[in-house]
């Protein structure tokens, strides 16, 4: 993984920040600013971990599934294919280099992808500056 500077990726709707914490770190300040928000995690997955069992190896990458059912459920009501994108994801990866990002998919392009209005999705778009504020 190799990114450059802080912001959306616009050829994919993935929005990538550094972190100057190491993967676990990250994650776990994460999933303290998402619960101190009332949002939950649903799953933690750890690719690198999954990865090393089968005796493979890869840098730390984690994968968090988080969100509230208040938030989203309304969208998938309102657009049943949005639950392909939901619960909301984070990626915690580290690159070759050593840096960790963390990504997201971008609200706009989940609006979008799923033709949510704008109220419908500034009922998720609020998760962004919680990780960005987590890694802060």
């Amino acid at each position: 993984m190799s990114h450059s500077g802080r912001g959306v990726m616009p050829d994919n709707g993935v929005i990538t920040l550094p972190s100057p914490y190491a993967v676990d770190e990250t994650i776990e300040r994460i999933e303290r600013a998402l619960a101190d928000r009332g949002l939950a995690v649903f799953c933690r997955i750890d690719h690198d971990g999954e990865a090393a069992r089968v005796g493979l190896a890869m840098p730390p990458t984690k994968v968090l599934l988080f969100g509230n059912p208040r938030a989203g459920t309304p969208l998938m009501v309102a657009a049943p294919s949005a639950a392909i994108d939901l619960p909301l994801k984070v990626l915690v990866a580290e690159d070759c280099d050593g840096r960790v990002w963390v990504s997201y998919n971008s609200p706009a392009y989940l609006q979008e992808r799923h033709g949510l209005s704008d109220e419908l999705i500034a009922k998720v778009a609020a998760a962004g500056p919680v990780l960005e504020a987590a890694i802060g």
